[in-house]
């Protein structure tokens, strides 16, 4: 297959590496990715400042690679500049995603720039997948890597991802002979202890840094999370469409238009 590959990690993490060299085992691929760190970006992009883009040079994780390139902005202006522009010829069978340095759980799909690349790919009719890693440990990677090769061969991907839906797949750390099994789940309760810790720059300014950590015991079973801290890969259809349908009756009912 032809497969593109992106992340909001930036094209030098440990995670792309690992997907893209391994993909490149058995597919064509193609990469597109920041230039940086674009964590947590979720779905901007650059729409008034120019979008720098560039050759990435020749490292392990591009040797071989069709074409590899970074560029200025987000996760998701890499998706819409590789599928528009820099790759426009070539009809791409797949969109992989990743592999994240951290989970991507429930309401983390919102802030995502690894999902959100997915997203974006899914948006201009390429089926996706995006992929993240329940660790920061970059020996990991390559284990999970090899789970998401599996996984894109064993399975028909383009004809079982339907339209306007995209796959997001949360693997858990450790070897890949310790996983637990695979589940397919819906997107969880993730929340954050969240708190901004006031600091001072060299010159007296006053400014704030975004500190939590994730709340503990939320999760249920047939979540993502819960799936994860039962050491098993998550599988996740998420869809775009927001609308809460069942409630649009009663709006319609009790609102005076």
């Amino acid at each position: 297959m032809k497969i593109l590959v992106s992340n909001d990690d930036g094209i030098w993490a440990e995670g792309i590496r690992a997907l893209a060299a391994t993909l490149a085992q058995d597919h064509e691929v193609w990469v597109c990715a920041p230039d940086r760190e674009r964590s947590a970006t979720g779905h901007s992009m650059s729409l008034h400042k120019p979008l720098m883009v560039s050759p990435a040079k020749t490292s392990d994780m591009i040797a071989n690679t069709k074409a590899a390139h970074m560029t200025s902005g987000t996760p998701a202006d890499c998706s819409k500049v590789a599928l528009g522009a820099l790759y426009q010829d070539i009809k791409f069978d797949l969109m992989v995603s990743g592999i994240n340095h951290g989970p991507n759980l429930g309401i983390d799909v919102l802030y995502s720039g690894t999902v959100s690349a997915a997203m974006e790919a899914m948006l201009l009719g390429v089926p996706s997948v995006a992929t993240s890693l329940y660790s920061y440990s970059s020996k990991e990677f390559e284990d999970a890597a090899s789970w998401v090769l599996d996984f894109v061969n064993n399975n028909d991907l383009p004809a079982l991802i339907p339209p306007k839906t995209f796959i997001n797949i949360n693997l858990p750390p450790g070897a890949r002979a310790d996983y637990k099994g695979v589940e397919l789940t819906k997107l969880g309760n993730r929340a954050y202890e969240e708190n901004y810790e006031e600091r001072q720059d060299p010159r007296g300014n006053k400014y704030f840094w975004l500190a939590g950590n994730p709340i503990e015991g939320l999760e249920v079973d047939g979540t993502d999370g819960f799936a994860l801290l039962n050491h098993k890969v998550s599988i996740t259809p998420v869809q775009f469409d927001m609308t809460h349908y069942d409630h649009i009756s009663e709006l319609k009912s009790q609102l005076k238009l």
